[in-house]
């Protein structure tokens, strides 16, 4: 896939997100994706699977926030196989703490699907919400 088609994959990939569905999100996905977290908190490793990042990342974010999270991206920049996107996520979680967080995420794109994230933000902000 071309630089511009990628870019769409993505974008069309995160506004599923925004919008609560999960399944358009996972579809955007290859079945062995793998998704890294950096730094020190609750999610910092690599999911290996839709099936790891399922039950490892998706149902703790949903046992703990009250909703999705909206994402606001803020740039998006592809070339090849690698996109890039700096975004803001606004959610709540449901005690009532903010859990507006920054992001930069590197995706690599192969095949059609988002094979590969690498994901960078404020780890702090990820234990004060969702713990150790």
């Amino acid at each position: 896939m071309s630089a511009e088609q990628n870019k769409a994959l993505v974008k069309g990939a995160w506004d599923a997100v925004s919008n609560e569905n999960i399944d358009g999100f996972l579809d955007a996905l290859h079945d062995d994706v793998t998704w890294t977290f950096f730094g020190s908190h609750r999610f910092a490793r690599t999911f290996e699977g839709k099936d790891d990042l399922l039950n490892g990342l998706f149902a703790p974010l949903h046992e703990v926030l009250d909703g999705g999270i909206k994402v606001h991206m803020d740039t998006i920049t592809a070339e090849g196989d690698r996109v890039i996107m700096e975004m803001k996520g606004e959610a709540k979680s449901k005690a009532g703490l903010p859990y507006n967080n920054d992001y930069c995420i590197v995706i690599t794109c192969r095949d059609g699907k988002i094979g590969a994230v690498r994901e960078y933000l404020d780890t702090e902000l990820v234990t004060s919400v969702f713990g150790k």
